[in-house]
């Protein structure tokens, strides 16, 4: 049993505000899920050229000012810290960045790439983690999160949800899939790499896969529907938008409420109980095999 919880804002308000609005309903799902937790949230481009790079360390107390020094003395990075999370923001060629830290540094995991996206996770409650990173603090057009209680694989930050492929795409997922194994395989004869052991890793590579082979987002889904096997609720960010998918049984829970402001998504409705308008908000559950988006 795990949490899911995405909210996608429709205006500028809403947007300013995204955190303090995420948080009630991330700590709420903490009661379905707390080994773990995360957050991806995108924003609007802070350049044309620049890629935001997110790292975690597994020390509390890491010497980033060491790391920021260099990398604005050797690659012309912009950087900020935070506890165990840091963002950097390169203009260059992100993957030569990369390249760099795991020669020099190492140490460090890298969560996510892209142009809009920031990514945190990490183990413990829900509510501690929120606290930890600032999340009430976060301003954006999108955020997906996942409160994790594991079933399979470890109980690690780099286990936790959401995982990510690629640039500016993420996945949370409840549920279990039963073919993940054979998945697995033939995407690593495709070239495609893995970092942990865990289902929803081999589910969020397998969208990326079919992206890069020319597929649209929802191609991707329906080839998804056809050959994933399991029991699963997804839910997808992109830089432009919010995606939610359920198996053909749909027996894992999800609920939407849609009012001029927002879209919000959680397995329980009391996740979005104290969002703004919900008295009049359109709540319906998303039906089986059906693919549920919205662009910014």
């Amino acid at each position: 049993m795990c949490g899911i919880v995405g909210l996608f804002a429709k205006n500028s308000e809403m947007r300013a505000s995204l955190g303090s609005h995420i948080v009630p309903m991330i700590v709420c799902m903490g009661d379905r899920g707390q080994d773990s937790a995360g957050l991806a949230v995108f924003s609007e481009q802070s350049s044309k050229n620049s890629r935001r790079i997110n790292l975690f360390s597994r020390d509390n107390s890491y010497p980033w000012d060491t790391l920021s020094e260099k990398l604005s003395q050797e690659l012309n990075c912009d950087f900020n810290a935070l506890d165990n999370h840091a963002v950097v923001i390169a203009s260059e060629d992100p993957q030569h960045v990369i390249n760099w830290l795991s020669e020099h540094y190492s140490e460090l995991f890298v969560l996510s790439i892209g142009k809009t996206i920031d990514v945190y996770k990490d183990i413990g409650h829900p509510l501690e983690i929120a606290d930890k990173y600032r999340f009430n603090e976060l301003k954006g057009t999108h955020c997906v999160g996942h409160t994790r209680m594991a079933t399979e694989s470890a109980v690690t930050p780099y286990h936790s949800h959401p995982f990510i492929a690629g640039e500016d795409l993420c996945l949370v997922h409840n549920g279990s899939l039963s073919n993940h194994h054979n998945l697995r395989r033939m995407l690593e004869k495709r070239g495609i790499p893995f970092e942990t052991d865990n289902d929803t890793e081999v589910v969020c590579r397998f969208v990326q896969w079919r992206l890069q082979e020319g597929d649209s987002i929802e191609e991707a889904l329906q080839k998804t529907f056809e050959d994933v096997d399991g029991f699963y609720t997804l839910l997808i960010g992109t830089a432009d938008r919010i995606v939610l998918v359920r198996d053909a049984f749909a027996c894992k829970p999800a609920l939407i409420a849609e009012t001029d402001n927002y879209v919000a998504i959680g397995s329980e409705f009391r996740t979005m109980a104290h969002l703004p308008g919900i008295e009049n908000a359109h709540l319906y559950e998303p039906k089986p095999e059906e693919i549920y988006s919205w662009k910014v």
